[in-house]
C-alpha cells in the first residue's frame, strides 16, 4: 500500500487532500502543529503527528514510517505576517521546508509534491494568463521564500535524484477555508452574507484574481503524484475574475443582495492574476472542472450547515 505524508493536513487544502488519498485507499499520515490547522479537520483513519516542520522529532517519525510520498502544504501563509515579519516566514517556509525535504531524501521517498504559490512567485507581471515561462519576481517575503524552496528542490533533484512537482495554484477557495484560518475573499465574503454582516470591498473591486475550487487542486495533486514531470507548474483556470464577480456570484447563490461597501484600495496590492493551466493540461491532463457559480454555491452550503450545526 502506498504510504504518504501530508504536511499541514489538518488545514483547509490539506485535509481535503487527506480525505481524498482515504478514500482512494492511500495509507496516509498528517504531519501539523495545528497553528493554523485545526483538530477536526483531522481524519481519524490517518495518522497523526502534532508537530512543528522545524522540528527535530520529524526525524524519527520519517525513520519509522518510510513514507513514498511527501505532499508538503505546512507553510507560514500569510503574505502580511511575511512583509511584517521576514525572518520567521523564512525560518518555516524555508528552513522548515528544507528539514522536510532533507528527511524525505534521506529516507528513501520516491517523490515531493510541494505547494508553492501562483499569484505571489510572479509578482507583477503583463503577460496574462501567466504562463511558468515568465521569470518570477515576487514582491513580497512570502513569495521570495516559496521560489526559494523551489531552488532548494531542483537541487536536491539535480545532485541527489529526489523528483520532485511543485504545484502554483492560483487562489483556491472552498469549504473548510474560513474556518480553517486560510483566508481569501470568496470564503470571507460567504461567511459575512451567512452571518448577516457588512463586506468590505477594497477599492473599487475591479481588481482581478484566478479562482480555483479546492477539490479541483486535490485532483492534480494526484495526477502530479503519477506524473513522471519534474518541476513547476500552475494550476488556474486561465480567467481573470474580478472581486465584483465575486460580489455577483455569491448573491446569485444566496438569492439575496450582500450588505456591502467600498472601503480604500489595500496598498501595493496587484490589480491583475491569472494564470495559464496548458502546461497542467499537457503534462498531467488536468483542467479545472468546477465553475466558480458551482464551487461558490458548495462553499455556501458548507458555511451554512456550520452556522446551523
Amino acid at each position: 500500500m502506498t504510504r504518504s505524508l501530508v504536511t499541514g493536513g489538518a488545514g483547509f487544502i490539506g485535509s481535503t487532500l487527506v480525505d481524498r488519498l482515504l478514500r482512494e485507499g492511500h495509507e496516509v499520515s498528517i504531519l501539523d502543529d495545528l497553528s493554523t490547522g485545526k483538530q477536526e479537520y483531522v481524519n481519524s483513519q490517518a495518522g497523526f503527528y502534532n508537530l512543528d516542520i522545524r522540528s527535530e522529532q520529524i526525524a524519527p517519525v520519517f525513520e519509522q514510517e518510510q513514507f513514498d510520498y511527501v505532499f508538503h502544504l505546512a507553510a507560514q501563509i500569510d503574505v502580511r505576517i511575511s512583509v511584517d515579519k521576514p525572518q520567521i516566514d523564512n525560518d518555516i517556509n524555508v528552513f522548515g521546508g528544507l528539514n522536510v525535504l532533507d528527511n524525505a531524501y534521506r529516507n528513501g521517498v520516491k517523490k515531493f509534491i510541494f505547494v508553492s504559490t501562483g499569484g505571489a512567485v510572479y509578482g507583477d507581471v503583463e503577460d496574462i494568463p501567466t504562463t511558468e515561462d515568465v521569470i518570477p519576481r515576487p514582491i513580497s517575503p512570502y513569495g521570495i521564500h516559496k521560489l526559494t524552496f523551489e531552488k532548494y528542490l531542483n537541487y536536491y533533484h539535480k545532485v541527489y535524484g529526489l523528483d520532485y512537482i511543485s504545484l502554483r495554484p492560483a487562489n483556491i477557495y472552498g469549504p473548510r477555508q474560513y474556518k480553517g484560518g486560510e483566508t481569501g475573499v470568496i470564503s470571507v465574503f460567504i461567511d459575512k452574507a451567512v452571518q448577516k454582516e457588512q463586506c468590505i470591498i477594497n477599492g473599487d473591486g475591479e481588481q482581478t484574481r484566478d479562482f480555483v475550487y479546492v477539490d479541483d487542486l486535490v485532483d492534480a495533486f494526484l495526477k502530479a503524484r503519477v506524473s513522471d514531470h519534474v518541476g513547476e507548474i500552475n494550476i488556474g483556470t486561465g480567467r481573470e475574475t474580478s472581486v465584483l464577480d465575486v460580489v455577483k456570484a455569491i448573491e446569485k447563490a444566496t438569492g439575496e443582495v450582500l450588505n456591502k461597501k467600498h472601503g480604500p484600495a489595500l496598498p501595493g496590492e496587484q490589480k491583475r492574476s491569472c494564470l495559464s493551466y496548458d502546461r497542467a493540461q499537457k503534462i498531467l491532463g488536468w483542467q479545472p472542472r468546477t465553475d466558480l457559480y458551482q464551487g461558490v454555491a458548495q462553499t455556501l452550503q458548507w458555511s451554512r450547515s456550520l452556522k446551523n450545526g
